[in-house]
């Protein structure tokens, strides 16, 4: 070590000397630590008092830490979370003064899957603690950003809680909640000696993940997602299968955040500007949510404010129909009930019949089965059409076979088409009499595979082994998962695939053969088609199995009697061979698209004939 780093490292010594000298606590310091560290300690030891209970003054235990002291009556925020809750004959609340906050949300009349099953009497929690957020965003405030982290004093009241932070002695920010409807939460905020200019911009921040309460975590993820309706193009919606986002691109009248059977919609009272944004993402595998909450939930919504002044209506409550409607605010709409023609036939076919049958306290199992016959008498008239044109197309397959091997090569199409056309015209058949009537039930059967997985009605209701028609039904459980198939097997789904089978085989004398090479038979693909079903509606709602059962199998029924009481086929043939012999001998007045025919038939034999030249 040479002198100059002896030097440095003395001077180093004496600065630390001199800067602890004059840094010590004098005797008066070391008392007012001792006795900050005394009343910590003492804090610290306190049993924490019971979350309070705004509508009935009943205590519940929460290991919450709570001043027990009313503090709104001050101007000094408190420094320690508090949980208070509001309940009625429907709904159980919690909120949280840090942030102002709902905690979580309890439905009194409703259960869980697990509980149902286990017969617990505990209400069906959509939401609890760390769940959901909604906290208040001020963009061009100084004097509060946010008021995600603000400990608010409380004031209990009737059926009410109101929320104060104390900013200064002039400005405060106020958040209430009251609980007057069944299903509805009134939520109003209010920032009394705030700008105009400090609310502008403002967003209230909703992110919310539902706990699963449903029998499969993968039926509940595959129909949830966020809806909301723009006030003049309507209701829009975020993908329910992939994460998504999407922004605002016009002022919006409510945004619902829906799961398979239940939905938390906001409405505010001025609508939620355009600055207005969502997102919505799905918990992957090893996340500490994957096998508890369905979605990550969250959106930034515009706030427009009267007066330093916005207020808000909240429901909680079922996906049913007959609620939701009541309303009169389209949150119906929210119902995947699908779209076009097919939602408009469950909204005012399929559902009134359905809620009719039900309203007069029949069981759901029974409904779905009067609903069934009932679709079916109405469709009576096109079933018989449809078999009637079967028996006729069966009665000319030996001439149309005729007529295929009398001209099989590809020129002679139209020749073969041509006289196809005067037979069917001559024999009063069309193939087209049996395609469009399955067309006009086509959209009934589409419009119902929407309807009951969304029908309210389904959900928990047992019918013969199916302990949850809105859920799948089992009679055996593997134990581990089947590629493709699942982890049991589906009674209704087998019932269902074995009626369709059946049906088919009885249609399938119609069906023609191909007769060019590279063709597919038809006859083959609607044998497989059966068997698919199977593997496809293993997990989907027993309720829907168990209608297309009926349903076919009412078919199978419907058409064994037309066919054996109605439409004798001997009668039927002999009648359509005098209709043909008697246009043999009656000169023929050729329809317009048989004229069009023999003139593109002329044209080509003409091309073909100048080919040839060539």
């Amino acid at each position: 070590m040479d002198r100059n780093t002896t030097i440095g490292l003395i001077l180093i010594g004496l600065l630390l000397t001199v800067f602890t000298v004059m840094n010590r606590p004098t005797d008066e310091d070391i008392q007012q630590a001792k006795e900050q560290q005394r009343k910590s300690q003492s804090a610290t030891n306190t049993k924490p008092p019971a979350t309070t209970n705004a509508s009935n003054s009943s205590t519940v235990n929460r290991p919450k830490v709570d001043t027990g002291k009313k503090d709104s009556a001050t101007n000094i925020a408190p420094t320690v979370a508090k949980v208070v809750r509001l309940e009625n004959q429907n709904l159980r609340i919690d909120f949280n003064s840090k942030g102002a906050i709902v905690q979580g949300v309890f439905l009194k009349k409703h259960k869980s899957y697990e509980a149902f099953k286990s017969n617990k009497k505990e209400p069906l929690c959509l939401f609890d603690a760390g769940d959901a957020t909604n906290y208040v965003t001020l963009k061009n405030s100084n004097a509060v950003k946010t008021t995600q982290n603000l400990y608010f004093n409380v004031e209990e009241l009737p059926n009410q809680v109101v929320f104060t932070y104390p900013v200064s002695d002039k400005k405060a920010i106020r958040i209430s909640y009251a609980l007057n409807e069944a299903n509805r939460l009134s939520y109003d905020l209010s920032f009394p000696g705030f700008d105009a200019n400090e609310l502008e911009n403002a967003n209230l921040d909703w992110a919310l993940s539902f706990r699963k309460t449903e029998r499969k975590m993968s039926e509940q993820r595959r129909i949830t997602t966020i809806c909301y309706e723009q006030k003049e193009s309507g209701i829009d919606y975020l993908s329910e299968t992939s994460d998504d986002d999407a922004k605002a691109e016009e002022v919006l009248n409510w945004v619902a955040y829906k799961q398979s059977y239940f939905s938390a919609i906001l409405h505010p009272k001025q609508g939620f500007t355009q600055n207005s944004s969502f997102d919505i993402k799905n918990f992957s595998e090893g996340q500490a949510k994957d096998t508890t909450h369905i979605k990550a939930m969250k959106s930034s919504l515009g706030l427009q404010f009267n007066q330093n002044k916005a207020s808000f209506s909240w429901y909680f409550g079922e996906n049913d129909y007959k609620t939701l409607s009541a309303y009169n605010a389209n949150y119906d709409d929210i119902l995947n009930y699908g779209w076009g023609l097919f939602r408009w036939i469950n909204l005012y076919a399929v559902q009134p019949i359905f809620n009719l049958i039900v309203s007069n306290g029949i069981g759901v199992g029974i409904a779905i089965l009067l609903l069934t016959i009932v679709l079916k008498l109405i469709l009576m008239p096109i079933q018989w059409k449809m078999f009637v044109s079967s028996v006729k197309m069966r009665i000319l397959k030996p001439e149309i076979e005729q007529l295929n091997e009398k001209y099989p090569n590809k020129e002679d199409a139209l020749k073969k088409q041509t006289e196809m056309m005067s037979l069917y015209k001559d024999s009063g058949a069309s193939p087209l009499a049996g395609c469009l009537p399955m067309l006009i039930q086509m959209p009934i059967l589409l419009a119902v595979f929407r309807f009951f997985p969304a029908a309210f009605e389904l959900r928990q209701q047992p019918f013969l082994w199916a302990e949850d028609l809105s859920s799948y039904d089992s009679i055996w459980d593997f134990g581990f998962h089947v590629w493709g198939y699942g982890d049991h097997v589906s009674l209704f789904t087998l019932l269902m695939a074995a009626t369709t089978l059946w049906y088919t085989y009885m249609n399938s004398g119609n069906m023609q053969q191909p007769k060019q090479p590279g063709m597919p038979d038809m006859r083959v693909i609607m044998y497989i088609f059966p068997v698919l079903m199977i593997f496809f509606f293993n997990d989907f709602s027993s309720g829907l199995s168990y209608y297309y059962f009926i349903s076919t199998l009412i078919s199978i029924i419907i058409m064994v009697v037309i066919k054996r009481f109605f439409v004798d086929e001997d009668k039927l043939k002999i009648k359509m061979e005098e209709r043909m012999a008697k246009a043999k001998v009656t000169p023929k007045k050729k329809s317009k698209f048989q004229e069009r025919l023999e003139e593109m038939q002329k044209k080509s034999i003409e091309m073909q004939k100048n080919n040839k030249r060539k």
